[in-house]
């Protein structure tokens, strides 16, 4: 089930040491396991794309002291530690394809290629222990997301193309003086957002599981992963995506990551205004929050009105797909939502304009849209070219606060806080959380440069309806 790696790799940053890091395997192989699990279309366009890096910071729980019963911190951490370790080993048999690897299968008449995860030739999923001599406090007293963040996670600007030499999945749990964090990185090209929270939720689960049988832990998860069946490639493709060489890969520029929290009123009132505007009542409360930081940041940037700026938001296609798929369908099932205008356009023109057109572009989002889209990409295709991550102007809005990020409880109680690592981020990148309180508040992760920062900062329209209580 669990099996040691190679000497722990140094730690990105000096408050971070690597302790400990292994493999850990399915407890038991799924019967789906001996099968190739092959990619989609859409699995295929994510292969150059940077890993999923998501994670939850939480406290640990008061340990009594003067006791000959009192627990101590490190049995704690070794009991947690382990229960962790067995409960991945579970939840692996339901989500069996993040315990493979990446492989191309080939034929030669005609030559096409089709990638697929490998999931006997494997060693596992991993798993990494690491200490900080940080408090919760420490991190989250800074204004600003800090850099810290991005040794609480593995596969640091990892590709999704490097899932053919690195583990698909890997928990790094770093335990801070009164907290534990846990890092999830998982490949991009296998899941998208929503199967990325359904793993981190059904690991919770696991964990949190009364029952002491191996049968109800294997047989009963309330939100099981529903995998497509295929029994051969889905997609060909004219040459082996794994063979292409991405030669400049990602590199983020130096950027200001803050958390900006909106509470519930705010975003009803920010909802109300846009369809009042619009003369509407379908504007969505993250259409119109999207639209007033697309205005906000905008107007940062200071960008002559002449010029154009492109607002896209990651759409959801499941429900959009004919048939509709379910939640629970594992897999990446998302595409982009975009919109663009001058920004004279959008600086001029009421708030309730720019939610409009957000509107009206996922209202476009249609699935018979989405498969002309995807038929495009593969006629045209030449070869995998790295994503174009931003554009000039750009306002990117990822993630969802629909995702139950703090139901992933662990035996610890509600998380303190959700962040990020380093992947997919650049200027104008923003991802929506929900707000710790609930209630259908937003917490937004907001990338910028320092100067649009500061700008941003000084907005007073932006920083009126930003709560000043942020997890």
């Amino acid at each position: 089930m669990i099996s040691s790696s190679s000497s722990p790799p140094s730690a990105s940053l000096s408050e971070v040491k690597i302790i400990s890091q292994c493999f850990v395997k399915p407890k038991t192989l799924h019967e789906k396991s001996k099968e190739q699990y092959h990619f989609s279309p859409l699995d295929h366009v994510m292969l150059s794309t940077q890993y999923i890096q998501k994670g939850l910071l939480f406290s640990k729980p008061s340990i009594a002291s003067g006791s000959d019963d009192a627990i101590k911190p490190k049995d704690f951490m070794e009991t947690f530690l382990q229960m962790l370790k067995d409960s991945l080993a579970t939840t692996l048999f339901h989500f069996y394809p993040l315990a493979g690897r990446l492989s191309t299968s080939k034929t030669d008449n005609p030559r096409s290629h089709s990638v697929f995860v490998d999931c006997n030739n494997s060693p596992g999923a991993g798993f990494i222990h690491a200490k900080s001599d940080l408090s919760v406090s420490d991190i989250l007293g800074s204004k600003y997301v800090p850099l810290v963040f991005q040794s609480f996670f593995d596969h640091h600007k990892a590709v999704n193309l490097d899932g053919q030499t690195m583990s698909l999945l890997s928990v790094k749990v770093t335990e801070l003086v009164d907290g534990v964090f846990i890092g999830m990185s998982m490949n991009h090209s296998i899941g998208d957002g929503s199967s990325f929270w359904q793993f981190f939720n059904s690991l919770s689960e696991i964990f949190n599981s009364e029952e002491d049988t191996t049968h109800n832990k294997f047989s009963c998860l309330k939100n099981p992963p529903i995998f497509r069946e295929a029994y051969g490639p889905i997609c060909r493709l004219p040459f082996s995506p794994l063979d292409q060489s991405i030669s400049t890969r990602f590199e983020s520029p130096v950027l200001k990551v803050r958390m900006f929290h909106f509470s519930s009123e705010t975003v009803r009132s920010l909802k109300s205004k846009a369809n009042q505007e619009c003369g509407t009542t379908k504007i969505s409360s993250l259409q119109s929050l999207t639209a007033f930081i697309w205005r906000s940041i905008t107007r940062a940037r200071k960008v002559p009105n002449d010029q154009e700026t492109t607002c896209r938001l990651v759409a959801g296609n499941r429900s959009r797909m004919n048939p509709p798929l379910p939640m629970n369908h594992f897999g990446v099932y998302v595409s982009l939502a975009s919109t663009t205008t001058r920004i004279g356009n959008l600086l001029e023109n009421d708030f309730g304009w720019a939610a409009l057109k957000l509107h009206q572009a996922v209202n476009e989002h249609t699935g018979q849209k989405i498969a002309s889209e995807i038929d495009q990409w593969l006629k045209s295709l030449s070869g995998l070219q790295s994503e174009k991550f931003s554009k000039p102007n750009l306002v990117h809005m990822g993630s969802s606060p629909r995702f139950n990020k703090y139901g992933c409880e662990f035996g610890l109680g509600k998380a303190v806080a959700a962040r990020s690592g380093y992947n997919n981020k650049h200027d104008g990148k923003v991802s929506a959380y929900p707000g710790r309180e609930g209630g259908g508040s937003i917490d937004l992760e907001v990338c910028l440069l320092p100067e649009f920062m500061e700008a941003l900062e000084s907005d007073q329209e932006f920083m009126s309806v930003v709560s000043s209580s942020s997890s």
